[in-house]
């Protein structure tokens, strides 16, 4: 058998996310009906992290095994062949070792959040951002995230699905930033509690435009609780943006 690491782009609209659900359009869905009629056998693709309905990713990373050995360049051309009429892009593959899992062999995840900070509506992008138009002061957003850096609980910010055997994460990095009209909110950990970003995103939201103080983010941390938190951001401004292993 060989092993191949897949780097992958998809706009995450019209799926129901990563993860394989029967009758329905998933990422994970479409790579192996790929793989499938390509290889004329199943096989698994894993993922290093399962994206939500509606959040996309530029750097999510999966891995295949198969029991021919084609090339690298090979299997890309084949698979984003019959990917061509859907949303989901390999930019790379490349042969690994027997023992690279593409989720166990993960060092760290990176996501960022988009939003939108203008009046007008977007034309173009409204899949694929977070419009508000109230005016969001980046500085208040940056003070507020620096509490929420580094090895807490992080109940306060966890999906009421979240499957995680423990609260209980390291925030490596959260930096927000502003482009003109756009504010980017870039988080980095290990691993993150289902919808951790999203709601942190929201909360940092209402302290940007000024119903909550940057303080307040420290006391909701150690509250430790979700009631006390902002609402969950909206699934269209996240994007998967790097793993590393």
């Amino acid at each position: 058998m060989f092993r191949f690491k897949l780097t992958l782009e998809y706009e995450g609209t019209t799926f129901v996310g990563w993860q394989r659900q029967d009758g329905l359009a998933s990422v994970q869905g479409m790579l192996e009906e790929s793989f499938l009629d390509f290889l004329g056998e199943p096989t698994t693709v894993w993922g290093s992290g399962r994206t939500d309905a509606g959040v996309h990713a530029t750097g999510q990373v999966a891995h295949v095994e198969i029991s021919k050995n084609y090339t690298p360049f090979a299997i890309q051309g084949a698979i984003n062949k019959r990917l061509r009429n859907v949303p989901i892009s390999v930019l790379a593959v490349e042969e690994v070792a027997p023992d690279f899992h593409a989720r166990f062999s993960a060092t760290s995840r990176s996501y960022e959040y988009k939003i939108l900070n203008q009046r007008p509506a977007p034309a173009l992008d409204r899949n694929r951002l977070w419009w508000v138009i109230r005016p969001l002061s980046v500085d208040a957003m940056g003070e507020a995230a620096s509490y929420l850096i580094g090895h807490h609980d992080f109940s306060s910010f966890r999906g009421s699905q979240c499957q995680a055997s423990s609260p209980v994460k390291t925030l490596d990095e959260l930096i927000v930033e502003r482009n003109g009209k756009l504010i980017l909110i870039k988080a980095r950990a290990q691993s993150f509690l289902h919808h951790q970003v999203r709601n942190i995103v929201g909360t940092l939201k209402k302290v940007g435009d000024g119903t909550w103080s940057s303080k307040k983010v420290k006391e909701i941390l150690e509250a430790q609780d979700r009631r006390c938190a902002g609402p969950t951001a909206p699934a269209c401004g996240l994007y998967l943006t790097e793993i590393r292993f």
